[in-house]
C-alpha cells in the first residue's frame, strides 16, 4: 500500500515492454510514478528493475520512484490529484476495458486517461466523445520500439489543448532530443541521466484521433522503408550475387551518406551478424514469411478510402502478404520461368551498385511524398491543421523511421508550409531529376534479372506519373461513358461541365 505521505505524478497501467520502458523512462526525468499490471510478476518486475538502475546508476537516491500497486483503486489513490494516467495495452477492446475499470474505480472528471497504444485513429475519435463525462481522453501515439520508449521515443499527441497543457512538460522530459544545431539524434542508453538539452521529439498534433493518423501513416511508410531496403537485398544478392556480409557492407557505405537512417544501420547490422548455431549469415537462417500488425495495412486501406495515391506503401503490405504464401512460391519457383539474363554477367558491379544507391534515394523521397500527401488529405478532409514541418522534426530521432534525410524534408516544409506534394520542393525536385535515369537503369534491370522490387518499381511509377501532365484516364473515362454513361469533360471546355456520347445509337454529343 501506498504511504499516504508519498502521493506519485502520473500513473502507469499495462507493464509490458513498452509500459515498463516508459515508466522507467519517465522515472528517470524526476516524476515519481505508481504503477499497475494485472498480471502481478510484470509490476514487481518493473519496481525491482527500478530498484536496480537506482543502486547502479544513481546511488545518492535512497527512495523508490516506482510504486508497484495491487488494483486500481489504489493506484488512483497514490496518485496527485488531478491525476493523469497513462495506458500502455494492447489496442481495441482492452483499451475500453480499462476506461470502464477506472470508472468503477472512482476516476473523476478533471483527470486524464492517456492511450499509448497503437489505436486505430477513428476509434480515438470516438473514445473521446465516448468518455468526455468521465475524464479527460488523451491519446498519444508512441513510436521508437522497448529502446525508445526507455530512452527517448518520438511522442505523437493529440486530443483537449486542456489536457495537453498539463502533459505536456512530462512529455518534453521523456523524448527523444534532436542537436538543435545538425538535426541529429542526442543518443541516450544509461539509466538514470537524461537528456536535458536538445529539441524534444514531441510536439501537439491536433484534435482527437489526429495523433494516432500520423502514427499510422509514419508506420506505413516504416512499411515501405525496410520493403525498400530488402529490395537492394535482394538485387545485390540475388542479382550480383554478393554474401550477405558484403551486402551488409554496402549498407554501412550507404549509411554515411543521404541514405543515414535508423533502418539502413539495423540493416547491415542483421546482414553482418553471423548465426550463433551454425556460423551461417543469420538473416540466411531467418524464414522469409514477414508478419504484420496492421497499421501498414490500415494507411494502404485510407489512402483508398480518401483518394490518395500511396501505391509503395501498399506494395509494402502486399509484399509482406506474399512473403506468408511460402508455398505456393516453392511450388511456382518450380512451374515458372525467369529471365535468361543475370545481373552479374552483364554489369559493372560498382556502377550498379552506386546506381542502386541513387535509386534507394529516389523511391525513398518518393514514399514520404506519398505519406505527408496522405496526412493533408486526411487532415483536410477533418479540419485538422497538421503542421508538417513539426512532424518532420519529431521523427528526427527516437521514432524508428529516423533519418537524417527528415531533415531536408523539415526545411521543405519550414520554406513552404502549403507544400503540396514534397516532389514540388525545389530540393527534392532537383535530386529527382539528377538520380532518375539511375532509378530507372536499377528497376529494367531488376525486371531483366527477374528480382521483384514492387516498392522501388512503384516509386518510380508514382514519380513519372506526377511529371506526366497528360495520363490515358482519357481513355478510361470513356470507357466509362461507353459502358455506363458516367459522362466526361472536355479539354476545350470550361471544368466541370459533362458531356455524354450516345455511343449506342446517333453518337450525338450531349452537353448535360
Amino acid at each position: 500500500m501506498n504511504n499516504q505521505n508519498q502521493l506519485y505524478d502520473i500513473g502507469v497501467i499495462g507493464l509490458g515492454v513498452m509500459g515498463k520502458n516508459l515508466a522507467l523512462n519517465i522515472a528517470d526525468n524526476q516524476y515519481r510514478v505508481a504503477a499497475f499490471d494485472l498480471d502481478e510478476l510484470k509490476v514487481k518486475e518493473t519496481v525491482r528493475q527500478e530498484e536496480l538502475e537506482r543502486k547502479q546508476y544513481l546511488k545518492h537516491l535512497t527512495q523508490a520512484r516506482i510504486l508497484g500497486c495491487n488494483n486500481l483503486s489504489e493506484l488512483l489513490s497514490s496518485l496527485e490529484k488531478p491525476r493523469i494516467l497513462l495506458l500502455s495495452v494492447p489496442a481495441g477492446a482492452p483499451v475500453d476495458g480499462v476506461c470502464e475499470s477506472l470508472i468503477e474505480a472512482g476516476i473523476e472528471s478533471d483527470d486524464i486517461v492517456i492511450d499509448t497504444g497503437n489505436s486505430l485513429w477513428t476509434d480515438t475519435v470516438d473514445r473521446e466523445l465516448s468518455y468526455n463525462q468521465d475524464f479527460h481522453f488523451f491519446s498519444c501515439a508512441v513510436s521508437g520500439g522497448e529502446v525508445g520508449a526507455r530512452f527517448g521515443p518520438s511522442l505523437m499527441p493529440s486530443g483537449s489543448l486542456t489536457a495537453w497543457s498539463r502533459i505536456e512538460p512530462i512529455w518534453q522530459a521523456i523524448a527523444a532530443k534532436v542537436d538543435t544545431k545538425t538535426g541529429l539524434p542526442i543518443e541516450r542508453f544509461e539509466p538514470g541521466n537524461p537528456v536535458t538539452e536538445g529539441e524534444p521529439c514531441t510536439t501537439y498534433i491536433g484534435p482527437a484521433g489526429s495523433g494516432h493518423y500520423v502514427k499510422m501513416v509514419h508506420n506505413g511508410i516504416e512499411y515501405a522503408d525496410m520493403q525498400l531496403i530488402c529490395e537492394a537485398y535482394h538485387l545485390l544478392s540475388q542479382g550480383l550475387g554478393l554474401s550477405a556480409s558484403e551486402v551488409g557492407d554496402v549498407f554501412e557505405r550507404w549509411n554515411k551518406g543521404s541514405l543515414n537512417s535508423y533502418l539502413m544501420e539495423i540493416s547491415a547490422d542483421v546482414l553482418k551478424q553471423a548465426d550463433p548455431l551454425t556460423a551461417a549469415p543469420l538473416v540466411e537462417m531467418i524464414l522469409d514469411k514477414a508478419g504484420q500488425k496492421g497499421t501498414g495495412l490500415w494507411t494502404a486501406v485510407s489512402s483508398l478510402q480518401i483518394g490518395c495515391p500511396a501505391p509503395t506503401i501498399a506494395e509494402a503490405v502486399y509484399a509482406r502478404a506474399v512473403s506468408t504464401q511460402k508455398t505456393q512460391r516453392q511450388q511456382l519457383s518450380k512451374l515458372l520461368a525467369g529471365p535468361s539474363l543475370s545481373l552479374s554477367s552483364e554489369l559493372d558491379k560498382q556502377a550498379f551498385i552506386d546506381q542502386l544507391e541513387h535509386a534507394l534515394y529516389c523511391a525513398k523521397v518518393s514514399c514520404y511524398a506519398q505519406g505527408f500527401q496522405l496526412m493533408a488529405m486526411q487532415a483536410k478532409e477533418m479540419g485538422w491543421q497538421l503542421d508538417f514541418a513539426e512532424i518532420a522534426k519529431i521523427w528526427r530521432a527516437g521514432c524508428i523511421i529516423r533519418a537524417t534525410f527528415l531533415q531536408s524534408i523539415t526545411q521543405a516544409y519550414q520554406q513552404d508550409s502549403e507544400l503540396e506534394n514534397l516532389l514540388m520542393a525545389d530540393v527534392f525536385a532537383k535530386q529527382l531529376s539528377a538520380k532518375q535515369d539511375d532509378w530507372r537503369i536499377a528497376v529494367s534491370q531488376a525486371v531483366m534479372s527477374g528480382v521483384p522490387v514492387p516498392c522501388i518499381s512503384s516509386a518510380l511509377a508514382y514519380y513519372d506519373s506526377y511529371r506526366s501532365s497528360v495520363l490515358p484516364a482519357n481513355l478510361l473515362q470513356g470507357q466509362r461513358d461507353y459502358f455506363g454513361a458516367h459522362t466526361f469533360e472536355r479539354t476545350d471546355k470550361p471544368a466541370g461541365e459533362k458531356y455524354h456520347l450516345n455511343w449506342s445509337s446517333d453518337r450525338k454529343l450531349n452537353k448535360l
